[in-house]
């Protein structure tokens, strides 16, 4: 005599979302330098990346406190932007994904 057998119900709707090093988004990370006056720092966040006075300033401050600050994020390639008009401007930055 054999048994029925359960069949599982799948639910097609359903969707998980994975978050993989593909779909992170990626930081600008502006260093802190022995070079570059705070007034310089400011200054540049302003003008390259569009910051008001106010944020520039607490990112600037940041830069000098810890050593470093995420000054953009997004898409590699918009970032890859940011990092190269920094180094244009004689800071030092860097790009890593975040995670």
């Amino acid at each position: 005599m054999s048994s029925p057998m359960a069949t599982p119900e799948l639910d097609e709707a359903l969707s998980v979302d994975v978050a993989s090093s593909e779909n992170l988004p990626w930081m600008c990370i502006v260093w802190d330098d022995p070079v570059n006056l705070m007034s310089y720092v400011t200054y540049v966040f302003q003008t390259i990346l569009g910051y008001s006075k106010r944020r520039a300033i607490e990112l600037m401050m940041q830069v000098h406190t810890e050593g470093k600050a995420v000054v953009s994020s997004g898409e590699r390639d918009k970032v890859e932007g940011d990092v190269k008009k920094l180094h244009t401007a004689g800071l030092w930055a860097t790009m890593q994904q975040g995670g």
